[in-house]
């Protein structure tokens, strides 16, 4: 079994020695893969002088969080690897954090996506336990900012998996494809989760895989950043994903929200970045639609299996940015 850890960074050299001692002393070895995106504060150098033994794979500029997992996903694939998974480089992983993920996946061959417990640093709040689609079109992590009071300590099946610390099945990134480019960061682990939901596979939360993160410890460096990539994408996955009459259905809920959150950026002095996102969502809209058509064309469940997936209450005010 071939088993491949990608870590994206970008100026990441704070936490990156955390996250790769974790990977070093895992009790399942895997190969580790570093994607560096134009790094500008000695990260490609730390990594060649201090983990000799991990695969640099360095970029010439940032090109997000999906320009930074999918050249080590490509790699992964080209040495013919079972599983990869992914790691965000401002995370620990507790050492038998691939060992569960693996067992699992290892379980039940329809399984996809593993997803496990992210627990901030303060080991007390919870970052995500799986991610959430709601009715609404708003994607969100499930228990993020709780206090772990065990309340999510049971294996279950889940919508999708973070990308910052998940598994993935490398057959099924080869049937449905790797992360879409033009998400560049944020809800691209929602978008490929629903597209595994649409081709059939199953996606676990494995509570006994647990990381801690650091949360934003990148994205808080880029200002209007996040809320550019989260409206644009927010408009993306609801788009290219809500299969069939669901899309209708839903429609008025996601066109409220829409509405909510273009009166939330206004009212912060955010509007000309709303603006901007959604004439970005606009430009990918044909390249969208034609991939709408092949995904639903290619979908292997049922809307209904699709919809009991879907959280049906409003969504909690995650993420806070666009509250």
């Amino acid at each position: 079994m071939h088993l491949v850890v990608v870590i994206p960074n970008w100026n990441g050299k704070e936490h990156l020695g955390d996250a790769l001692d974790s990977l070093r002393s895992q009790t399942l070895k895997p190969t580790v893969l570093v994607v560096d995106n134009g790094s500008v504060d000695g990260s490609q150098d730390f990594i060649k002088k201090t983990y000799p033994e991990v695969k640099l794979i360095e970029r010439d500029k940032n090109y997000g969080f999906t320009g930074g997992v999918n050249p080590g996903i490509e790699e992964a694939i080209k040495t013919d690897a079972d599983y990869v998974a992914l790691l965000n480089n401002d995370a620990v992983a507790d050492k038998d954090w691939l060992k569960h993920l693996v067992a699992k996946a290892e379980n039940d061959s329809k399984i996809g996506i593993v997803a496990c417990k992210t627990i901030r640093t303060d080991k007390k709040h919870l970052d995500s336990t799986g991610e959430c689609f709601s009715i609404w079109g708003v994607p969100f992590p499930r228990g993020r900012n709780q206090v772990d009071s065990n309340q999510y300590d049971k294996a279950e099946e889940v919508f999708g998996g973070s990308g910052g610390a998940s598994l993935y099945r490398v057959s099924l990134l080869k049937e449905i494809g790797l992360f879409d480019q033009r998400f560049f960061a944020y809800f691209e682990d929602v978008d490929i989760s629903f597209r595994a939901r649409l081709a059939g596979w199953k996606i676990w939360y494995e509570p006994e895989a647990f990381v801690y993160h650091h949360v934003s410890a990148t994205a808080s460096k880029l200002g209007n950043f996040a809320r550019y990539h989260s409206v644009k994408n927010f408009f993306l996955v609801y788009i290219k994903n809500m299969p069939g009459w669901l899309y209708w259905k839903y429609l008025p809920l996601f066109s409220i929200q829409s509405l909510r959150w273009l009166a939330s950026s206004t009212l912060k002095g955010h509007l000309w970045t709303f603006i901007k996102a959604y004439l970005a969502f606009l430009a990918y809209l044909p390249s969208t639609l034609k991939d709408r058509w092949k995904i639903q064309k290619n979908r292997k469940v049922s809307i209904k299996e699709i919809d009991e997936l879907l959280y049906h209450q409003r969504p909690p005010k995650i993420p806070a940015l666009l509250s």
